[in-house]
C-alpha cells in the first residue's frame, strides 16, 4: 500500500517517511537537471533569487520529451541523480524537501538531508512514458533556452515513487549492498 503525500512537503511529512516505503505524490513538483542546477547555484552566488520557491518543494531530475497532441508532456523518466550532487546541498539548506531521480546520492547530500529534513525518492528508470501518465499539467517556468533541461512546473496526481533515502539517513541502496 502506497502512502499518499501532497506537496508542498512539510517537515512532519518528511520525518514520517522511511526508506523502502512506496509513495504516491500529488501536487506541484519542479523539474531540474544539470544545466538548471548550475544556473540556480550561480544565481544564488550572485545574490539573486530563484525563479520558483524551494521551501517544501520537490525537484524531479528529468528532461521531458515534447508532448504529443492532447497530452501535457511527453516521456518523463528520471535521470541519474548523482549528477546533481554538487549543487544539491545549498538547495536543501534553502528548504528543498524532496528529490526524485534514480541511483545513489553521495554522503554530503545524505548528511544535508538529515540536517535540513529532506527525502530522496526513486522513480522507475526506463518507464518515462508510463510516468508521464501521472502528470496532468506542465509548463516551463525558468530557463526556457535550455529546452528539455528547462525548469518545468508539473502538476502530478499519485505519481509513484519509493522512498530510497529518508531524512534519518536510512538508504535502500545500503540495505541492498549488504545483501
Amino acid at each position: 500500500m502506497a502512502i499518499k503525500i501532497k506537496t508542498p512537503l512539510t517537515l512532519e511529512i518528511v520525518r514520517n517517511l522511511h526508506a523502502g516505503e512506496r509513495v504516491e505524490i500529488s501536487g506541484a513538483i519542479y523539474t531540474a537537471r544539470d544545466a538548471a542546477h548550475h544556473r540556480m547555484i550561480d544565481m544564488l552566488k550572485e545574490g539573486g533569487d530563484l525563479l520558483f520557491p524551494l521551501e517544501g518543494q520537490v525537484i524531479y531530475y528529468t528532461g521531458p520529451s515534447p508532448a504529443r497532441p492532447g497530452r501535457p508532456i511527453g516521456s518523463c523518466g528520471p535521470t541519474t541523480s548523482s549528477r546533481m550532487d554538487p549543487w544539491t546541498v545549498p538547495l536543501l539548506a534553502m528548504g528543498l524537501r524532496g528529490m526524485i531521480g534514480k541511483g545513489e546520492r553521495n554522503q554530503d547530500v545524505i548528511n544535508a538531508m538529515k540536517k535540513y529534513g529532506a527525502v530522496y525518492f526513486a522513480a522507475t528508470g526506463g518507464a518515462g512514458a508510463w510516468l508521464s501518465k501521472f502528470i496532468h499539467k506542465a509548463g516551463v517556468i525558468a530557463y526556457s533556452d535550455l529546452g528539455p533541461e528547462a525548469v518545468y512546473q508539473l502538476e502530478v496526481k499519485d505519481f509513484p515513487a519509493i522512498c530510497a533515502i529518508d531524512c534519518h539517513g536510512n538508504s535502500l541502496y545500503d540495505k541492498w549492498r549488504v545483501k
